[in-house]
């Protein structure tokens, strides 16, 4: 299948199950309008259709771990209307449109991001109805591992400190993979666990999720230097006017390029044992790696 008709599907899938988690009509109209807000606001729903795609490599049946592929999605959307606060990286504009605490306020906006984390992990717990209890609590401590701080909050705790510091390229890659790359690797081992995948089958898609993750990270750090704004939907070279600790500002473009390379084809070599049945990670790879958005 081509991978653009794959990701349309998939994202369609997702869509329309969070559609029905997310109420549009509620007695508490605000939240839930401002968490709308946020997650149908143009993403592109990377992380679980990575999950859905590791997920298949395993099982037919996505129906009842759909709610994970959800939850995931939710948790990155939390990650990001913080992200954009003021007291963090105070950015207007998100995929085109305004920020959701320039639309909502502050407040708000953290109590959205509060919210959709909280439900995150309501949605996983609640798969447990139908899946395997024990896969569902491994998938949950993952997944709650990966947003906390030997994850995400970690990682953007390392990003804060280091603001405007000299840094060097160990410290450069923790940060990423734990501020990005965690929730992207998470998202490929739980399709895998909840897919009852073999542990020698987990450690292949972690190697590949973790090269991908890094790589995806370093092209954002160079579209933040030479994307296109109206392709990103936000303005370019705010990176390096906060002095944030980015792959450009220690090497140069040729060698984050090269990097890119490498890690994409280090992430392919752990695809090589599934044959044929890899083909769709790998052609999710290629959409990831090579992007201008």
């Amino acid at each position: 299948m081509d991978i653009e008709q794959y990701l349309q599907e998939k994202r369609k899938l997702i869509d329309e199950a969070l559609d029905k988690f997310l109420p549009a009509d509620n007695q508490l109209p605000i939240i839930y309008e401002s968490m709308r807000y946020s997650v149908f606001a143009g993403g592109k729903r990377l992380r679980p259709v990575l999950f859905l795609a590791t997920a298949e490599l395993f099982r037919e049946d996505l129906e009842g771990i759909l709610p994970v592929a959800c939850a995931i999605e939710l948790i990155h959307t939390y990650s990001l209307i913080h992200d954009d606060l003021p007291a963090m990286d105070d950015d207007d504009l998100r995929r085109g449109m305004p920020t959701n605490h320039k639309v909502y306020g502050e407040g708000f906006a953290i109590l959205t991001g509060d919210a959709l984390l909280t439900y995150a992990f309501e949605l996983i717990a609640q798969t447990a109805e139908k899946e395997d209890k024990s896969l569902v609590l491994r998938s949950l401590v993952e997944i709650a591992r990966a947003a906390g701080t030997e994850g995400m909050i970690g990682g953007q705790t390392l990003d804060l400190f280091f603001e405007g510091k000299k840094i060097d390229s160990q410290t450069i890659k923790d940060i990423h993979r734990r501020k990005t790359g965690a929730l992207i690797t998470v998202s490929a081992r739980t399709g895998a666990i909840l897919g009852r995948a073999s542990e020698k089958e987990l450690a292949l898609v972690t190697g590949y999720a973790r090269a991908l993750g890094l790589a995806f990270q370093i092209v954002d750090d160079l579209l933040d230097l030479t994307g296109d704004e109206q392709k990103l939907g936000k303005r370019v070279g705010t990176d390096r006017e906060r002095g944030k600790a980015t792959f450009p500002a220690i090497y140069s473009e040729e060698e984050c390029r090269k990097m890119v390379v490498d890690l994409y084809t280090e992430a392919l070599e752990y695809l090589v044992p599934f044959k044929q049945r890899g083909e769709m990670l790998k052609k999710l790879a290629d959409k990831l790696v090579f992007r201008e958005s």
